[in-house]
């Protein structure tokens, strides 16, 4: 006589099932008891985090990096459409010399034909002790020289905008590959278990190559970022059904056990299919965040002396949204500009470069200062850029392309600017320099590899460690590429 009662879907196991199961199960056992010994997993008894109310670990429990960090989160602030280097932090008198007139050197290859030297039309002033010279548009930054980490050198690989996006946000210019808060998450964690790990907030809708910029690609789908479209105000509509105006939190649990119940006997029937375990968490997290989500994109609980501090604007709200969601313990937060690509100016160069420095000027001085003022700064790495530079000659007029003013400039990957902030970066230093036009890096070269090799370094990481693995092979962020850049690094 059975002591067990059959369950019918024992009946359809296959042979494969079956080997698989009686085959794996004491080593998987044996497998996670490793894992947990050399800090590859989470024991459950680790703290879950400042919002966690369990203490089970999940794939989001914070984790050690390799070594001791000098930053334990960024705020990747993306000035999407590809900012004028030569208009902001890198001045070039050259270009008034020859405005309007041939360049003494021959102009490089660009993705459309440019002509004559196109002087900045904006003055340079040195700020700070360290004297660095930042353009008039970025008044309220510059305040701040003497924290800024300025790389002059940086350089990418081709002048059009969805491969060098993807190259800075994922290691790799066409294939698909994990993105950079995606790694930093996988790699660490969370300290608040009731948010996403990793959160991109970007107004008006998606920039170019939507959410290819935050994916999670092979890597677990807990790890891609959460995007919300921070032009609104209400919490409703950043983040949609957040409230559930129904059920309490206590039926909602309870119709959540029974939904995790069903999903894992799928799940089991599946070999742990990542799509299907991406989803299931998804549904806690989800639950979770309706404790504090609320709470973390209402910036009306500040005081009027901060909101003050940021300014107006979508900008500087979600740049203050920022800091409060790395208070509360999220680990990357990326706040691009808007749709699209605003930074795209091929016409009208000076109206539009200053209308969005405007935008987003007194947000991120404030933003410094308020990390700063908190004690937040020297733990907290800020990276400001786009995803290359801008030409210092006018572009010409091409059909389809411009509106044929001839006073913008066209896509410039041979050099442009990136700086760092906080997190252990050099303050007060400029890092390498483009020729004296501007056209090219030409002393100390930064390649997006060896910034993205840096940005970990800072965050504890040995770029070429930090792997996983998938179809045969380990990947990285930096693929098989990129040098720690160590003269950025106090």
């Amino acid at each position: 006589m059975g002591h067990h009662k059959p369950q019918i879907e024992d009946f359809f196991l296959t042979r494969r099932q079956m080997l698989h199961r009686c085959g794996t199960g004491v080593g998987a056992l044996a497998l996670a008891g490793l894992m947990s010994e050399i800090g590859l997993t989470t024991p459950a008894s680790a703290d879950p985090g400042a919002g966690g109310d369990s203490g089970v670990a999940g794939p989001l429990a914070p984790k050690k990096p390799h070594f001791p960090a000098k930053a334990k989160r960024v705020i990747h602030i993306f000035a999407n459409g590809g900012p004028s280097h030569v208009d902001t932090f890198d001045p070039k008198p050259i270009l008034d010399k020859y405005h309007g007139q041939p360049l003494p050197v021959q102009n490089l290859r660009t993705e459309r034909k440019t002509g004559a030297a196109f002087r900045s039309p904006f003055k340079f002033q040195k700020y700070g002790q360290s004297g660095l010279e930042v353009s008039e548009i970025f008044q309220k930054v510059a305040q701040h020289a003497d924290d800024l980490c300025v790389i002059r050198s940086m350089h990418a690989d081709v002048p059009n905008h969805e491969p060098s996006l993807l190259l800075l946000n994922c290691g790799d210019s066409r294939l698909v590959r994990p993105s950079m808060g995606s790694w930093v998450t996988y790699g660490l964690g969370s300290e608040n278990q009731n948010l996403p790990g990793f959160i991109v907030m970007c107004p008006g809708g998606y920039p170019i190559q939507e959410s290819q910029n935050w994916q999670s690609a092979f890597l677990p789908g807990v790890f891609q970022g959460t995007y919300i479209d921070s032009q609104f105000t209400d919490i409703e509509k950043l983040i949609e059904f957040i409230r559930n105006n129904y059920e309490s939190l206590t039926e909602q649990r309870q119709q959540l056990d029974l939904l995790q119940q069903l999903n894992q006997k799928h799940a089991e029937q599946r070999a742990r299919e990542a799509q299907l375990e991406a989803r299931i968490q998804s549904f806690e997290l989800a639950y979770r965040m309706q404790m504090d989500a609320s709470d973390a994109f209402d910036v009306n609980k500040e005081p009027q002396h901060i909101r003050d501090l940021y300014g107006p604007g979508t900008q500087a709200r979600q740049l203050l949204i920022a800091r409060r969601l790395l208070e509360k313990g999220v680990r990357f937060v990326q706040v691009w500009h808007g749709a699209g690509q605003p930074w795209d100016n091929h016409d009208d160069l000076e109206a539009n470069h200053r209308r969005l420095a405007q935008q987003c000027d007194q947000g991120i001085a404030g933003l410094l200062t308020d990390l700063k003022q908190r004690g937040m700064l020297e733990d907290t790495l800020v990276i400001w850029g786009g995803e290359f530079g801008r030409t210092p000659t006018v572009e010409l007029p091409t059909p389809g392309s411009n509106a044929g003013k001839i006073n913008g400039r066209d896509h410039n990957h041979y050099g442009y600017t990136t700086w760092l902030a906080g997190g252990g970066a050099k303050g007060g230093y400029v890092h390498g320099a483009t020729d004296e036009t501007g056209f090219k890096a030409a002393e100390k070269p930064v390649h997006v590899h060896d910034l993205q090799a840096t940005i970990m370094a800072l965050l504890g990481f040995d770029h070429t460690k930090l792997t996983y693995r998938y179809a045969g092979r380990d990947f990285r962020l930096t693929d098989v590429h990129g040098n720690v850049v160590k003269e950025l690094i106090a």
